[in-house]
Formats: structure tokens, C-alpha cells, sequence
């Protein structure tokens, strides 16, 4: 008799754990189902945390997105896409703003490679909202790749071809 209310006890504690567990999982899931889309940098309204308003470093430095757009400026991501299709495309990040590419070895030059990450920072079309950083390595003798520094003239030349891309994007679209 002892061991079948036992054996009711834990069932009962066991059926309880279970059904809170399950309102918590509906709770949870009810919870993603919101319309209304994530709040993202640059649509923050004016009234929120800006430390360096007054200093005029920041704050509303971004033009704001249109519904349903990326996150960036459009000329610049399509030219910064272009400009680097030579190099095996790692991750594109829309929203974010963020290009990485793969290692890039030169067939005439197969003891170097290179890699490259773009950083589109504005929703307008401007040289101070592109961002674009250069790794480099090569081969030392045991045939291991190791890191060397670039040519600083080498980020700013691509960051030149895809700023000279995006005009040409912008005018043609503008001509049409």
C-alpha cells in the first residue's frame, strides 16, 4: 500500500513538472510571434541613450532604414560585392553591414594570400560609412601560413574601387 501512494506521489510531481515545462515552452514560443519587427540601430528613436550628442560624435549619425530594406546603403553594399568577387565570398551580412571573404591566393603568386572584410557603416552613400581591412599571410619555409601586415595603401584602394563603383551604380540608376 506504502509503495503505490508513493509511486501516485511522484507521478503527480512528475505530471506537474511536466505541464509547467509546457507552459513555459508555449509561453516562449508565443513570445517570437511578435508583428512587430527587432529594433535595430539605425531606427532607435531620438529619445534614447546617447552619450555623445552634445560632442557631436554621434547621434543620428545614421540616416533611418526603410521598412523591409537592408540595413545599409545599397550602392555601396552592390560595389563592395562587385569589387571583391574575385575572392570566395565567406559570410554577407545584409543587415549588419558586414563582407568577409575567404583566403584569396593569386595563382602567379601562390606563396601569398589574402582576406578581406568590409564594413558598410551608414544607410547613405558616403566615404566616412565604408570600412575595409586587409589580412595577408604567407608561406614560410616550412610551409605554414603566417601572418604578414599589409600595405595600408592596399585597404584604402579597395575602399577607392568600391566607393568609384557605388557613384557608377548610383548614377546609372539615376539616369534611367
Amino acid at each position: 500500500m506504502e509503495r503505490g501512494t508513493m509511486a501516485f506521489k511522484r507521478g503527480s510531481v512528475l505530471r506537474g513538472v511536466a505541464a509547467g515545462v509546457l507552459a513555459l515552452s508555449v509561453l516562449g514560443v508565443s513570445a517570437c510571434g511578435s508583428t512587430k519587427g527587432p529594433k535595430t540601430f539605425s531606427t532607435q528613436e531620438e529619445g534614447g541613450f546617447q552619450p555623445f550628442k552634445g560632442l557631436g560624435l554621434g547621434g543620428g549619425s545614421k540616416a533611418p532604414a526603410s521598412e523591409g530594406s537592408i540595413g545599409v546603403n545599397g550602392y555601396l553594399w552592390r560595389a563592395s560585392l562587385d569589387t571583391l568577387a574575385f575572392m570566395p565570398l565567406a559570410s554577407a551580412d545584409p543587415y549588419g553591414g558586414v563582407i568577409v571573404t575567404d583566403w584569396y591566393v593569386n595563382p602567379e603568386k601562390p606563396d601569398e594570400r589574402f582576406k578581406a572584410t568590409v564594413y558598410i557603416l551608414d544607410t547613405r552613400l558616403r566615404a566616412d560609412g565604408l570600412n575595409v581591412s586587409v589580412f595577408k599571410q604567407v608561406k614560410d619555409t616550412a610551409g605554414a601560413w603566417v601572418e604578414t601586415p599589409t600595405a595600408d595603401q592596399t585597404a584604402t584602394d579597395i575602399e577607392n574601387a568600391i566607393l568609384t563603383r557605388a557613384r557608377q551604380l548610383r548614377l546609372s540608376n539615376i539616369s534611367k
